[in-house]
């Protein structure tokens, strides 16, 4: 195993971690603002890992690309690995509003589409990544 290999596998039990934590703030239901505040920082965690293990995984594959994660996103997408590309882009846009939300009117607005659209997304790029790792 190369060091790049074990860079993708260390990187995946990472976003496996912050996967599971995840999981465990969306099936929450009528959350408070300091749940909520919660939500948002594992999605935050969790999708910022989800691309950078995608970026480690296609340099293993032998892909040399501009590693940002709109761009990573859809390379992986193109090259077939997965298919959620845009869904998980739609996440990014959502993470970079949350992120200067201070009302929490933007949450509100997109909770819906970050429980039944990105975290879908994610529930797949992680069965998949899980599946490459015992292949």
């Amino acid at each position: 195993m190369t060091h790049a290999d074990i860079r993708w596998h260390q990187r995946f039990q990472n976003f496996e971690k912050a996967f599971f934590r995840l999981k465990e703030a969306v099936n929450m239901e009528n959350l408070n603002e300091l749940e909520r505040n919660g939500l948002i920082q594992r999605f935050e965690f969790t999708l910022d890992l989800s691309w950078k293990v995608m970026k480690d995984f296609l340099e293993v594959k032998g892909f040399a690309f501009k590693p940002s994660p709109k761009d990573t996103l859809r390379l992986a997408q193109q090259s077939r690995y997965i298919d959620v590309a845009q869904e998980l882009i739609d996440g990014l846009d959502i993470r970079n509003e949350l992120s200067h939300d201070y009302s929490g009117e933007k949450f509100e607005a997109s909770e819906k589409q970050l429980r039944q659209e990105t975290f879908v997304a994610l529930e797949k790029l992680y069965l998949f990544f899980l599946n490459e790792k015992s292949s």
